[in-house]
């Protein structure tokens, strides 16, 4: 008894100190424990129903309920896998009421399965929240990865894909458009945005006039049976977008600076301006003045609370 004592005593001194290493860490052990509540993120297709994995499917169809962005789009997919679970609503407008509930369910031993309209959630999806939510509460996120738009778009682009920044949907801002793309000027890896129809031809307008006539790809209607890939520059798309109403979501793909732009050294044109005069500069060109301060003091190398407080005085 006294040597059984004496394991016992040494697992849980080695308990604490394992606690006392990790620290703040939060360390998930996905499936240590079955009977405990989960939340997996399961991809669903982007375009054709087949783009969706066998583990999907059944992940589907065991777990207690499935949180979709647009149940009405999600019940076309699980009737298509004669699916059954019980379906419930989690999206942008109703997540601080739902996130909470499901979170709650899961603590109880719920399995729950999220997905969003199409590809794989919580990438530029209101689902990011869940996921924090559940973490904060040490429900084990469980990744069942699938089809992803960007990553389709980006590997029949014919751009590079050494490197990529993924974007999601960029600012409707113009200002802030502009403030997002000049930081990354520079930048040599191909950056890849999602726009909708509606935006895309501003935003092609955007990057011409602060990247100027890059290589670009437009992808839409992916794995579907209209897919199209139109590749060109940034002024050979905006042409053809006049000819070619804008439809569907788009992936757009935009290179990378070339050795001569990502080298090239700031210019000095706001070097004889004060500090007002260079914040209003930016604004004129429809920048809001948060966005021109941050641009601002990026030019000047400074902190933007300087350039704040030179505006103040």
């Amino acid at each position: 008894m006294s040597c059984w004592r004496c394991i016992t005593e040494q697992r849980t001194v080695w308990r604490w100190i394992e606690k006392e290493a990790i620290g703040k860490m939060r360390i998930q052990k996905s499936f240590a424990d079955d009977k405990t509540g989960m939340l997996y993120l399961v991809a669903t297709p982007i375009g054709n129903l087949e783009d969706i994995t066998f583990r999907a499917i059944r992940i589907l169809k065991e777990v207690d309920l499935i949180a979709a962005e647009d149940t009405r789009q999600t019940r076309k997919l699980l009737a298509h896998y004669d699916i059954h679970t019980r379906l419930v609503s989690y999206h942008e407008h109703n997540k601080h009421a739902s996130g909470p509930e499901l979170v709650r369910l899961m603590e109880e031993g719920l399995k729950v399965a999220l997905v969003s309209d199409a590809g794989m959630p919580a990438i530029s999806d209101p689902g990011e929240e869940l996921v924090r939510l559940a973490i904060e509460s040490d429900i084990p996120v469980v990744p069942v990865p699938g089809a992803n738009a960007g990553l389709s778009a980006l590997m029949a682009s014919g751009l590079s894909a050494r490197g990529f920044r993924f974007a999601g949907f960029p600012p409707r801002e113009k200002g802030k458009l502009q403030a997002l793309l000049m930081e990354w000027k520079r930048e040599r890896d191909t950056l890849i945005f999602y726009e909708s129809p509606h935006r895309v031809v501003q935003t092609l307008e955007a990057i011409r006039q602060v990247m100027g006539n890059r290589s670009i790809v437009l992808a839409r209607e992916l794995t579907k049976r209209h897919e199209e890939f139109a590749r060109g520059t940034v002024e050979e798309s905006l042409a053809f977008l006049k000819e070619h109403q804008p439809v569907g979501e788009y992936c757009l793909l935009v290179s990378g600076a070339d050795d001569r732009e990502a080298e090239e050294p700031d210019s000095d044109w706001w070097k004889e301006l004060s500090v007002d005069e260079h914040v209003k500069r930016y604004m004129d060109s429809g920048m809001d003045k948060k966005s021109a301060m941050k641009q601002a003091a990026r030019d000047r190398g400074v902190p933007k609370r300087e350039i704040y407080s030179q505006l103040l005085e």
